[in-house]
């Protein structure tokens, strides 16, 4: 069900005495392509959803923060003062977002919230990340007279996951958030972090998540694996060719002049970087081209090097993936880390509804399960609803 106004506001009036403050909204997020790139100073292109999280805040003229989460009906009191903070991690969000906010020298102030959101838990769409820009663009809006620019904001997001949550994010999922634009994908490049919005209006067509429900143990371990493995390749490449920094850098013929230096394993993996560094250029005409179709050649094209070179899928994406192809759905792979998770879907619309017949059903009778139907809509990113 698609979160409101009311339903945050209505649950901050009865929190805080009746009293009402102001909206703010930050979105989850997509990948169209460019996966596993971000690390090897290569392109990601996501785009913000229409799915946020949202959160009322007011000052109260104190030091002390006074939180409600409305979906996990869970409240907590903090001061700005405390340098340990709460410790449930939807809190330690909010808390993190104010001390980096600090560190800035915005004076933040103690005030009231109520937070809700409907980006999917567990679909790799960065439901974290909406909730991190969601408060700092609060904070900076009602504390900081908005000094703070909005890359700074999307890096406040980071910090916070880096500092108080323990997780060594990239800033795809905060910058997305923050930057994101109706009817737009972002590339942006992780090495300079320079971007540029390109034309998402795909009439006719649909984009819709398959959430596998799979969440494979070893995803930590094998993504260290990967990262290795490139890692060695440009070693080897460095030898040769001292101008490589990282596969972005690289060809094909680089790969090909150090194949007898690394391994077999290697070697795949950074083959599909390479190719997915070209994909992703490719799919950057094609939008500007307004052909869908050759976007979804390429989202198949990476599905089948993060399935057999990188080898980061698992039985039930691939199955997914399968069912898309035999359904003749425009694009479709695995989107996020892998291991688990979704698949995007580049869909028609008058495939849509027997793709997803077919997607449910088949995976029922193979996995004894449904997969979950993510709709989504390109949306904007970080403001202010009222």
């Amino acid at each position: 069900m698609k979160l409101k106004t009311e339903d945050v506001r209505s649950r901050f009036i009865e929190h805080f005495d009746g009293s009402t403050g102001s909206i703010y909204a930050s979105p989850g997020r997509i990948n169209l392509i460019g996966e596993h790139t971000d690390y090897n100073g290569g392109f990601v292109f996501p785009g913000a959803v229409e799915q946020s999280v949202m959160a009322e805040l007011k000052p109260n003229g104190t030091r002390t923060v006074r939180a409600y989460s409305i979906d996990l009906k869970d409240y907590v009191e903090f001061s700005l003062d405390d340098g340990k903070g709460p410790s449930a991690t939807h809190f330690r969000f909010v808390y993190g977002v104010c001390r980096e906010m600090m560190k800035l020298g915005v004076p933040v102030e103690g005030f009231n919230t109520a937070f809700a959101g409907d980006v999917p838990l567990g679909a790799g769409m960065s439901s974290s990340a909406a909730l991190e820009s969601t408060f700092a663009f609060a904070i900076n809006d009602m504390f900081g007279e908005n000094k703070v620019d909005k890359f700074t904001l999307a890096k406040v997001g980071q910090a916070t996951e880096h500092n108080y949550i323990g997780c060594n994010c990239g800033i795809m999922d905060q910058f997305a958030s923050v930057f994101g634009k109706a009817g737009s994908l972002i590339r942006l490049d992780c090495r300079s972090l320079q971007y540029k919005y390109f034309p998402f209006h795909p009439d006719g067509y649909k984009l819709v998540l398959l959430n596998s429900q799979v969440k494979h143990d070893l995803a930590s371990s094998a993504y260290n694996d990967r990262r290795r493995s490139c890692e060695n390749v440009v070693a080897a490449m460095q030898r040769h060719f001292p101008g490589v920094q990282t596969l972005r850098d690289a060809d094909y013929d680089m790969l090909a002049a150090v194949r007898g230096e690394v391994s077999e394993e290697d070697a795949l993996r950074a083959k599909y970087v390479i190719g997915e560094k070209y994909r992703v250029m490719e799919v950057c005409v094609a939008l500007e081209e307004d052909d869908y179709e050759e976007v979804g050649r390429k989202m198949y094209e990476t599905h089948r090097g993060l399935s057999k070179e990188y080898e980061v899928s698992c039985p039930e994406i691939d199955f997914l993936n399968e069912v898309a192809q035999s359904c003749g759905v425009t694009g479709s792979r695995i989107m996020g880390g892998g291991f688990g998770g979704c698949t995007i879907n580049l869909v028609s619309d008058e495939l849509y509804a027997p793709f997803i017949d077919a997607a449910k059903k088949g995976y029922k009778e193979r996995f004894g399960k449904e997969p979950l139907v993510i709709d989504v809509v390109i949306g904007d990113g970080s403001r202010k609803i009222c």
